[in-house]
Order: C-alpha cells, then sequence, then structure tokens
C-alpha cells in the first residue's frame, strides 16, 4: 500500500474541514441535554450523499468522537448528562463546579477523554484484523450463531428489563423481515394497506432518523426546554486551576476505565451509560479514598471520561470485524456504508485497506481536535448549554424530513416512516422499553433470517447441522448459554434489589 498517497488524500482541506465539522457538531450535540451523538450522526447522514465514502466517514467519525465528548459539558456544569455515557460525569464533575472549579473539572474531563479515546483506538487496530480473519472462516451456520449471539448479548446487558431487551430485540427483527423475501418473490408480513410501499421493507435511514432524533424532539416537547443558566460563580478565578498533575497517580485508573469502556463497547447493545458505571464503580472499589468520590474527586471524574470515550473505539471492533454494530451510533454509521453500497463485514479490511487505515487516521484527527476545540476556548464551549432547543429543533426537523424523502431519491411513504418511528420512539421512551435492542434487531434481522436459510439449503433442511458443524460451531453455543444464563441470573438479582429498595 502507498502510505504517502493515502496520507495525502485523507489531509486535504475538504477533510479537514469535515473532520473540524464534525467534531464541532458533535460537540454541540452532546452539550445539549436530549441531544446526543447517536442523533447528531443520524440527522448528519444524508449530507454524505454529496461525499465520497472516505469523507463521509472522516465527518461521521467526527460527530461520533465530539457527540460523545460534548456530554461532559451540562454533566459538570448543571448536574444534567449530555449523553446517557456521561452519567457518572456528573457525580464528581458538578460538585466541583460548586465549589468554583467548572474550568479545572472540564479540562480533566476533556484530557481523561483524549486518553481514553486513544486507548480504544490502540485495542481497535490491534484486535480488528485477526477477528475478521477467524470470522472469514465462518459459514452461513457461524454467521448465523454469532448474530444470535449479539442477540442474547442484549438480553444479558439489559439489567431489570431482561424480557423487554428481548422482546424489543424480536420485534425489529420482525420488522427488518418485511418485504420480498429473495428466494420465492412474495412479500410477507406487510399488510395489504401497504403492499406497494413495503415491497422493500422499511428503509434504515428513515428509521434511524425517526428513532433516534424526532423521537427524542418529541420527549422533549413534552417536557418543556427550558433555558439553562451558567453562573458565573461556577468559574471561580480564586479557585484551584487545571494542572496535568491532576493526572498523577491516575496511570491506573485511566488503563482501567479505558479498557472497561472499550470491553463494554465490544459488546453489542451494551451502551455508553452502563459502560462508565461500572467504571465508576471499579474505580469506587479499588480507589484509597472511596468516601471522596461522589463529592469533587477526580478519580472519578477522570474515570467515568476514561470509560464513555473508550466506547468509541470498542464500538467499531464488532461492526468492522464480523459486521455486527456495538451500539446505536455505529449502527447508524452502517447507513453510511449502506448509502455508499458498500457492505461490512469480515472482508472488510481485506477489501477496503484504504478505507480501515482512514478510520484509524480519522480516530486520530478526530480525538486530537476534539481536544483543541475543547480544551483551550472552554468557557466558550460552556456557553453551548444556553442554546435555545426552540431555536435549533425546527431546522433539525427539516434537515430530518428532507433526508428521509432523499433517502430513496424521492420517495413519499420513507418521509412516513420517518414520521411512524418518531411516534414508536416516542412510545419506547413513555413505556420504558429500550430502543437500542430493537434498532439492533431492525439491523441485524435480514442478516439472521439469510443465514439462517443458508445454512438449511447447505444441509438439505437438517436443523442438526447448526449444533454438528465442529468446534467453533460449539464455542459459539457455549457463549450463548453462559449469555442467556447470565442474564438470568441478573435478572432475578435486580428484582431482588428493587424488593428489598420497595421494603
Amino acid at each position: 500500500m502507498d502510505y504517502m498517497s493515502l496520507f495525502a488524500s485523507i489531509f486535504t482541506l475538504q477533510n479537514l474541514t469535515m473532520a473540524a465539522l464534525g467534531v464541532v457538531m458533535g460537540i454541540i450535540f452532546g452539550a445539549i441535554p436530549g441531544m446526543t451523538a447517536t442523533m447528531a450522526v443520524a440527522v448528519f447522514l444524508p449530507l454524505t450523499y454529496a461525499y465520497d465514502l472516505q469523507t463521509s466517514l472522516i465527518l461521521l467519525l467526527g460527530l461520533y468522537v465530539g457527540g460523545i465528548s460534548g456530554g461532559l459539558v451540562p454533566a459538570i456544569l448543571i448536574n444534567i448528562p449530555g449523553t446517557p455515557s456521561s452519567i457518572t460525569t456528573c457525580f464528581d464533575g458538578y460538585p466541583m463546579t460548586l465549589r468554583g472549579e467548572g474550568e479545572r473539572a472540564l479540562k480533566i474531563g476533556v484530557t481523561a477523554s483524549l486518553l481514553g479515546g486513544l486507548f480504544s483506538l490502540a485495542c481497535l487496530w490491534l484486535f480488528t484484523p485477526p477477528l475478521a480473519q477467524l470470522a472469514i472462516k465462518f459459514s452461513a451456520v457461524e454467521k448465523f450463531l454469532v448474530i444470535l449471539f449479539a442477540m442474547t448479548i442484549i438480553a444479558a446487558l439489559s439489567k431489570g428489563k431482561m424480557k423487554e431487551g428481548i422482546w424489543m430485540g424480536l420485534l425489529g427483527v420482525l420488522i427488518a423481515m418485511m418485504g420480498t423475501f429473495d428466494d420465492n418473490n412474495k412479500l410477507r408480513l406487510v399488510p395489504d394497506l401497504f403492499r406497494k410501499e413495503l415491497i422493500y421493507g422499511f428503509s434504515l435511514l428513515p428509521v434511524l432518523i425517526g428513532l433516534f432524533a424526532l423521537g427524542q424532539m418529541l420527549e422533549e416537547a413534552e417536557r418543556g426546554m427550558p433555558k439553562e443558566n451558567v453562573d458565573s460563580a461556577m468559574f471561580n478565578k480564586d479557585a484551584r486551576k487545571f494542572s496535568f498533575s491532576d493526572f498523577k497517580g491516575q496511570t491506573i485508573n485511566v488503563l482501567r476505565s479505558s479498557a472497561l469502556g472499550t470491553f463494554m463497547g465490544i459488546l453489542p447493545g451494551v451502551g455508553g451509560s452502563a459502560a462508565s458505571l461500572m467504571a465508576y464503580s471499579q474505580t469506587k472499589n479499588f480507589s484509597k479514598n472511596k468516601d471522596e468520590l461522589g463529592k469533587g474527586a477526580t478519580e472519578g471524574l477522570i474515570s467515568s471520561e476514561s470509560a464513555n470515550n473508550g466506547l468509541t473505539g470498542g464500538a467499531l471492533i464488532p461492526l468492522l470485524s464480523m459486521g455486527i454494530p456495538g451500539d446505536s451510533t455505529t449502527a447508524v454509521l452502517v447507513g453510511a456504508f449502506a448509502l455508499q453500497g458498500m457492505s461490512i463485514g469480515p472482508l472488510f479490511i481485506t477489501k477496503y485497506p484504504d478505507l480501515w487505515y482512514t478510520i484509524l487516521i480519522a480516530l486520530v484527527l478526530c480525538n486530537l481536535l476534539m481536544f483543541a476545540v475543547m480544551f483551550f476556548p472552554i468557557k466558550l464551549i460552556a456557553k453551548i448549554v444556553r442554546v435555545p432547543k426552540q431555536r435549533m429543533y425546527p431546522v433539525i426537523i427539516l434537515m430530518c424530513v428532507v433526508g428521509a424523502y432523499a433517502a430513496n431519491y424521492g420517495v413519499m411513504f420513507d418521509v412516513w416512516s420517518l414520521v411512524i418511528f418518531a411516534v414508536l420512539g416516542y412510545l419506547f421512551s413513555k413505556l420504558k422499553l429500550p430502543a437500542t435492542p430493537f434498532l439492533i434487531g431492525f439491523i441485524l434481522g435480514g442478516d439472521l433470517e439469510h443465514y439462517f436459510v443458508d445454512a438449511l439449503k447447505g444441509s438439505g433442511g437438517d436443523l442438526t447441522v447448526f449444533f454438528t458443524r465442529g468446534p467453533i460451531c460449539w464455542v459459539l453455543w457455549l457463549m450463548i448459554l453462559a449469555s442467556v444464563a447470565y442474564a438470568v441470573i441478573q435478572e432475578r438479582g435486580s428484582k431482588k434489589e428493587a424488593k428489598k429498595e420497595a421494603e
């Protein structure tokens, strides 16, 4: 490979501009409570029509990195997590703000975010190629079992909501199966009223934007959108200033939290909130000053931000090695590849080495840009929480509608699909049903059906082929059974905890 040509193609003015735009817009989306990195990527996805895949990936990865990192701003300043992954940032970030150390807390969080992001990038570079090489050897049977395992992971990590997680995943699979079945060209699971519109099933883009953009906006509109205030006392000139010595003795904490965040990112459907909560709890277990955590301890803040940015590279590992999205944001990234007529999976790295190295370099670039954009003008960034949502949301809604309409070059039904899934996203939230398992099921449902049918064709309809393919098959079944057993045990434990709290 000609690395000089690759670097020259990446570091163009257009790509650098897109990286900067993605990071800045991602930070804005992450810093405004109720708007997330997933929403940022979903809203900007239609913009990728105008660019090649390399430029599109750089923009979307910038939105991803910026969106995850931006959540620390409201978490630290107003005790409201901008994104679900920054929930534990509130625990120690806001107490620091109350004692006038808002600027110091923000800079500690931004630095920890950079360290977590770079750690997860190193894991992405090291682990994705060998996993992809292993996955290349998989037949339709193993591919079906891998996807089945991904579905059980959703149940295993839906703590206290195992049944809801399973049913939401199955609902996503069923909706993904709507449309014409390739083998007999017959429609299935489609009401007669929509036979013409749903001949190809629901398009991915309207589903994504509806669930994670318009659905959240409907919820925000119901709650109301009060103007947030950032008191000047939060940036007390006499308070202790940031210094890189704040990270003295935190090496193990950073590595442990980043590793946990990356590992949780690898598990499909887990999400950043689980990653940051697990890392924070482990930091508390190993801390010499347990009583200080939750009162403005730097190690708690460092742990939370290292973990939730470790998620970025971790969630890309299953996506690029097996074609399974690690979280809702990487699920949206599948749409970017689909819009360019490309599929991702085990052969991605060998077929598109230029794009593989583009992703690695873009992640380094976006993490460094995120640090530069947030660290130095931090007081200006903090004012993002004052942006009135009433002015921003109408523009976003317009972008969503135009993007959905253009998804299949002017199909009005895609706009109606957008509205349908926006209402579904709102209802899921009201009923406290997790939307991410539904999305994972929707994305994986087509492949689940495809590999199941292919496996049966190859075996002449013999179902025992799913149990007799050899060691890899047996290992996958053990992983599936272990995942289900863990889900059942965890569900029982959560019910006992809830019963004790009720008493």
